[in-house]
């Protein structure tokens, strides 16, 4: 797909092309790249609001500093599209997350300009730290280190880690705080009221245009500029704010806050800080969405809109024929308002991810027993074992690339304790677009290996209601229940509660020769796989394992008794997951069988469709009755 760029965009294919700009050319410019996003995105899908955002601050950016020399780092990076169209990717932007596309955030191997791979929260300031101490050990003094960090990525622990080692450090970091109340979800904690206050200060805005004056005739006093500079600096800083400067008390010289789309003055701005030594953090005001009015006003909502008609904003639905079965997220967000309406120790807690897993319909039905904690599931975890220890019944729903965060918490805080914290592992498996920074692999492995820990994972909608009600009856300890993105396969989904027997599986299909062991929702696939398969004359049996963790040994003992040929199908890791599970017990109790585990294999799978991904590793039901094909003897594979 051709989209058209405008004149001045059309002559940019790097930042240096770029840089030969007049000044007065970049609001032009900036409107042509904002427009091109717009194109691209409308018809393509995508992260959207914040690369709008953020134009007029990529622009000014690789305009200011020398780029890729200069070391530029975007955290979380669904904001950096304009900053891949800047560097070199412009005409292949079309395959942004697109199955063998460029990637939908920065990534190392993919451009130098892309100074640092990112996908997860607040590791900007951290690894440009980092950059900037390597830089200094080896003599290049005159490299710039820019990491650009929204105010949502900055409730996250890890970034004031990283801002309380920088303050020491006197490494050359400039830190861009892009502040536009958003995350995904609107800003929730201390810190973005803190953020207000300094922007709405009265005292504060006005002596700001006059500090700025300041710094740009700084360059007249020569040499003696920083001396000068420093001398005026504590009395003026003093004068701005009654109460004591969060980040100057972390040594961090503080500027702003600026109009993030005044693309002169922001250029104007980097120029003067280019010239400051030290650790320093700009803050600058943005409106995410901005240029494209119904992205400003429902911020949430165009986050990722999906496919739209740019000129009208009516956002492309799937064509269905009939009623669809429901997303696995909103059944967990339905659910747990049932289940909290019947047990009120029930509560509900995510790290900034309220629309992403539905806890949002919790948070509007009971606001006092939900909670959005920011982007902080260390925090989410321990605050929820707090809850638990005071009796009550937590919901920590965080998805499973973002579990990955808070590993020693979950093995420390709740585990040891065998407290009764039930993880809602969201975006199990291979999860699409966003690509292997946020495909849930690693779950099933990383919570099978923890004493006290149930690690379960439904196959329907009807099971992970089920699942649910058993998790937060009385004495259940540590529960992990884990599901995948996007739709169940049930209509009518709200039956009533049962209680499922901890690590008690289900026979499926009787069989013949060979059986498949399968672990949630791909359970489906072999459903498929073997009501094709008896076309061929093809007979195994199917087995839903329900439980990684304790396995259903009473199931696997009859499976053992009579088969010797066994599938292991599974949407996560093969390496630990439930197929190593089945043949550990194999091994442990003495059988011999031929084991063909299906699952994701030992790498990184890049980003694409879940069918295209399903399918190129291997667990599909195509793959699945190929497997039984080959493993009963059939000489020739159909591939279809």
């Amino acid at each position: 797909m051709e989209v058209k760029a405008g004149p001045l965009l059309d002559q940019i294919e790097f930042p240096s092309d770029l840089r030969k700009l007049k000044q007065e050319e970049l609001p032009q410019f900036t409107k042509e790249l904002r427009q091109f996003i717009i194109d691209i995105v409308s018809v393509n899908g995508g992260h959207f609001g914040a690369s709008l955002g953020v134009v007029e601050l990529t622009t000014a950016l690789h305009y200011v500093f020398n780029t890729p020399d200069d070391q530029l780092v975007w955290d979380v990076g669904h904001q950096a599209y304009g900053h891949k169209i800047l560097t070199g990717r412009r005409k292949t932007f079309h395959t942004n997350r697109v199955y063998k596309g460029l990637s939908g955030f920065p990534k190392r191997e993919e451009s130098e300009y892309d100074a640092f791979g990112v996908g997860h929260s607040s590791t900007s300031i951290s690894a440009a730290l980092g950059m900037a101490v390597a830089s200094r050990y080896q003599n290049k003094n005159n490299r710039q280190h820019i990491a650009v960090i929204g105010d949502g990525a900055m409730t996250a622990g890890m970034a004031f880690e990283a801002l309380n080692h920088a303050g020491v450090t006197n490494a050359n970091l400039l830190v861009v705080l892009n502040d536009n109340c958003m995350s995904i979800d609107p800003n929730v904690g201390a810190l973005k009221d803190y953020l207000l206050d300094i922007t709405t200060s009265q005292t504060y805005n006005r002596f700001r245009n006059d500090v700025w004056k300041l710094l740009g005739k700084l360059s007249k006093f020569g040499p003696n500029a920083q001396i000068i500079g420093s001398k005026i600096e504590g009395a003026v800083k003093s004068a701005l704010l009654r109460q004591s400067n969060l980040f100057e008390s972390l040594h961090f010289r503080y500027f702003g806050p600026v109009d993030g789309h005044d693309v002169i003055h922001l250029t104007k701005v980097l120029k003067d800080l280019k010239g400051i030594k030290g650790p320093k953090i700009l803050h600058v005001l943005t409106v995410k969405g901005k240029g494209y009015s119904l992205a400003e006003k429902d911020q949430t909502k165009w986050h990722s809109p999906g496919l739209f008609d740019k000129v009208t904003g009516e956002i492309t639905k799937p064509k269905s024929n009939g009623a669809q079965p429901p997303k696995y997220q909103d059944v967990f967000g339905n659910t747990i308002v049932e289940l909290a309406e019947l047990n009120p120790k029930i509560m509900g807690v995510t790290p900034a991810m309220p629309s992403g897993c539905s806890l949002n319909i919790m948070m509007k039905a009971m606001p006092d027993r939900a909670f959005d904690v920011g982007i902080a599931e260390q925090h989410a975890v321990t605050f929820s074992a707090g809850l638990a220890t005071q009796g009550l019944t937590p919901f920590c729903n965080i998805y499973s690339s973002f579990m990955q965060r808070a590993y020693d918490q979950v093995i420390h805080d709740v585990a040891l304790q065998k407290l009764n914290v039930i993880f809602c592992l969201d975006r199990g498996g291979l999860v699409g677009s966003d690509g292997p920074t946020h495909h849930g692999a690693f779950d099933f492995a990383y919570m099978r290996c923890i004493p006290n820990m149930i690690v379960s994972a439904p196959m329907n909608e009807e099971e992970l209601r089920n699942l649910m009600f058993t998790a937060q009856l009385p004495d259940m300890g540590p529960f992990s229940i884990r599901y995948p993105r996007g739709n169940g396969v049930m209509i009518n989904w709200k039956t009533p509660f049962n209680k499922i027997e901890i690590g008690k599986g289900r026979k499926l299909r009787n069989g013949e020769e060979i059986a498949i062991l399968t672990i949630g929702h791909v359970g489906n696939f072999a459903v498929e796989a073997c009501e094709k398969l008896e076309l061929e004359g093809f007979y195994p049996a199917l087995y839903d394992m329900r439980f990684v963790k304790p396995l259903d040994e009473e199931l696997l003992h009859e499976v053992f008794s009579k088969y010797n040929k066994i599938i292991t199908v599974e949407d996560g890791c093969i390496q630990g997951g439930m197929g190593s599970a089945v043949g550990e017990f194999m091994i442990d109790n003495k059988y011999s069988a031929q084991i063909t585990r299906l699952g994701i294999p030992d790498r990184f799978i890049e980003h694409g469709e879940p069918k295209e991904l399903y399918h190129e590793c291997e667990f599909d039901a195509a793959a699945i009755m190929n497997a039984v094909r080959q493993d009963v003897g059939h000489e020739i594979l159909i591939n279809s």
